[in-house]
């Protein structure tokens, strides 16, 4: 678990460095914005056509290589990356670079979620965590190597090194691809037509609008809208990443003691609450506060949806890589709302996230026909 859980850390450091090494990187490579554009789009695009391919070959072969394989090339991409004289040869790393973190690190989430079956939420909350913290020590480790005058290539190659200490870590994991007869490719695509895997997945995609997607847009918010300096809005990003940390923190004893589907009610309706306070109160202080609690309220939406995905899809776990990629509804929200707000302004382009609180209340399992299995499912999460 520890090995598996590293591997998410180190996935977030990476990404956390790399989004705070842009100006670095456009300066030393000298790179135009669209050339920016490029680099980050392509390997998305790569990405999304690599990944359903390598989650139906985890259920049908063998996920432990795929993981190992996909740990090789994500050092191998990092080094590359980290060598790079030409906006091309970065294009090739991070093309690279995206599906081996697929195979490398989805795949580690599947194999965690088998270890315990019983357990998925709970490990969830601790993935989440450890990936929360990545995400805040990233940009700090880039800031430590630009402080030493090492720069952002020394760090890239040492992430290089960890992921192949991880890669050699991981060999020695125990192997739970499961000695059963495994399903046939036709087998495992009838899996992401059934109606509980579109359920889960549409409320993860669907939750993510007052996840990142908010993100996203909440530093422009402050500024064209409230009227702040760029300043207040970048604190208003690092209220929502400090208390998002400090939330998932709370959710590992939490979902000891809480149903998960009962956690998700509650935490919906106070998350709709406080969005609307948001978006009405003039108060910047007030906003700032009411940022951090969100990412406090919601901190345990994706755990706790990602964990019931993984219940819909069974022992085939490696397709949640899969379903992700073919329904890539995070990947084109942020479009819409853009559309909105440069028609309308993005204060009308903000109310539509409330689809994400209204989702969850409207969508969950109601109690009556829920209810047993919620309660089989809390025994299960608490049994040693």
């Amino acid at each position: 678990m520890a090995t598996l859980l590293a591997i998410e850390l180190l996935d977030e450091l990476v990404f956390g460095a790399r989004e705070a090494a842009w100006p670095l990187i456009r300066d030393e490579l000298s790179l135009s914005y669209a050339e920016i554009g490029l680099l980050l789009s392509i390997p998305s695009v790569v990405s999304l056509a690599v990944e359903p391919v390598l989650g139906v070959v985890a259920v049908t072969w063998r996920r432990r290589v795929l993981v190992l394989a996909g740990g090789g090339a994500f050092a191998g991409a990092l080094a590359l990356a980290a060598g790079a004289q030409s906006a091309w040869v970065l294009l090739v790393a991070f093309a690279v670079l995206y599906p081996a973190s697929g195979a490398f690190v989805s795949l580690s989430q599947a194999s965690l979620m088998d270890l315990q079956p019983q357990r998925r939420e709970l490990n969830l909350a601790r993935w989440t965590f450890v990936g929360a913290v990545g995400a805040v020590a990233g940009p700090l480790l880039l800031a430590a190597f630009a402080a030493a005058h090492l720069g952002w290539r020394a760090l890239f190659f040492a992430f290089a090194a960890l992921a192949l200490a991880l890669v050699l870590l991981a060999v020695r994991a125990p192997d739970t691809d499961g000695d059963g007869d495994r399903p046939r490719v036709r087998e495992a695509l009838r899996l992401l037509v059934r109606r509980e895997v579109f359920r889960w997945l549409l409320l993860v995609e669907l939750a993510d609008l007052l996840l990142d997607v908010f993100l996203g847009f909440v530093a422009l918010y402050f500024v064209d809208e409230v009227g702040t300096t760029a300043a207040t809005g970048g604190l208003a990003v690092a209220v929502w990443t400090g208390a998002g940390l400090v939330g998932s923190a709370a959710m590992i004893p939490l979902l000891r003691r809480v149903d998960g589907l009962a956690y998700l009610r509650a935490s919906a309706a106070a998350a709709g609450l406080l969005f609307v306070a948001f978006l009405l109160v003039p108060d910047v202080g007030v906003k700032l506060a009411l940022v951090a609690t969100i990412a406090v309220v919601n901190a345990g939406w994706y755990p706790v949806l990602q964990a019931r995905l993984y219940d819909a899809l069974g022992p085939a776990s490696g397709l949640a890589l899969t379903v992700g990629a073919l329904f890539p509804l995070n990947a084109l929200l942020p479009l819409a709302i853009a559309a909105i707000a440069e028609r309308w302004g993005l204060a009308a382009a903000l109310w539509p996230l409330l689809a994400a609180p209204l989702a969850l209340l409207t969508l969950l399992p109601g109690a009556a026909s829920g209810g047993i299995r919620d309660s089989e499912h809390q025994a299960r999460q608490e049994s040693p």
